[in-house]
């Protein structure tokens, strides 16, 4: 069945940066809009960027806009989240999803099981 796996997370400095890729499976990737989450110790998970299945609309929350930078590769069955200028409060666990269209809340039809980012301070 459908499969999203992340990959790219780990440990950066603050002010630094990260791109994070999840890789799609099972699931016709081109037809699906595509979404990162995040959840930090805690807390509840929050909306980070979505992105369009056509690639032509994006969608960020506003902790991260000017910051973040999300975009597909529909040939590779690829979305990427390029991060910069990473604060500490970034830190945590970064969740690819599916759904048939972008939604804002966490009701997404698949999920990854999450990259671990670490921001220190």
């Amino acid at each position: 069945q459908a499969q999203l796996v992340e990959s790219g997370g780990g440990l950066v400095q603050a002010g630094g940066s990260l791109r994070i890729s999840c890789v799609a499976s099972g699931l016709t990737f081109s037809s699906y809009a595509m979404g990162w989450f995040r959840q930090a110790p805690g807390k509840e998970r929050e909306f980070v960027s979505a992105i369009s299945w056509s690639g032509t609309s994006t969608y960020y929350a506003d902790s991260v806009k000017g910051r973040f930078t999300i975009s597909r590769d529909n040939a590779k069955n690829t979305v990427y989240l390029q991060m910069n200028s990473l604060k500490p409060e970034d830190s945590a666990v970064y969740y690819c999803a599916a759904h048939t269209m972008v939604i804002r809340t966490t009701a997404w039809r698949y999920w990854g099981n999450g990259a671990l980012v670490t921001v220190s301070s």
